[in-house]
């Protein structure tokens, strides 16, 4: 990836900022991020070791609303604290202009985690869910173009049911979602 985000660099919020101004999903966030677990012990030192390193930064663009954010961000959260990875939010309806450089599917899907660094040079990004769930959307995409069809809203439904169902307790996304970031990290 050869995308720049140095113009954005130092111009979003901590998480702890983000986390004291939610207006939603606040109690259910926190519960989140307070009831996060090391899925295994390799995991956790791989993120510890990062500690080592002075060159990564992280920018997630999110917001309180987004029941993907609810799921991942404290996941994220806390993996890049365990690797000193410095990490500022952006909130997406004040950074419309960053998420349009990192579309999914066309779309503006959160949340996203990019991996930057010390310049603003765009290492690498994960997002907006873990792979399994993504396939989800992928196919609904796929097999419904057109927006305005009939069965469009209803073919939405049943396609964020099984995402949900993909999901399934914060015990199985975990590490989908920490195995992820760290195949993503490895890389750079």
């Amino acid at each position: 990836m050869s995308q720049q985000v140095a113009d954005k660099l130092n111009k979003g919020i901590s998480p702890q900022q983000f986390m004291d101004g939610m207006e939603k999903n606040k109690d259910a966030f926190r519960q989140n991020y307070d009831d996060f677990a090391w899925p295994d012990d390799e995991t956790r030192e791989y993120f510890e070791s990062l500690n080592n390193r002075d060159d990564l930064r992280a920018m997630i663009i999110t917001a309180d609303w987004c029941g993907d954010a609810l799921r991942s961000v404290p996941i994220a959260f806390r993996a890049l604290e365990a690797g000193g990875v410095p990490t500022e939010v952006m909130i997406i309806e004040q950074h419309y202009d960053l998420i349009d450089r990192f579309l999914t599917l066309g779309g503006r899907s959160i949340p996203i985690v990019l991996i930057v660094d010390t310049g603003g040079a765009v290492l690498g990004k994960w997002g907006p869910r873990p792979s399994q769930v993504q396939e989800v959307m992928i196919a609904f995409k796929e097999a419904n173009p057109d927006r305005e069809a009939p069965s469009y809203q209803e073919n939405l439904s049943a396609a964020r049911e099984e995402m949900k169902r993909r999901y399934g307790e914060a015990s199985n996304y975990t590490p989908a979602v920490l195995q992820e970031l760290q195949d993503l990290i490895s890389r750079v």
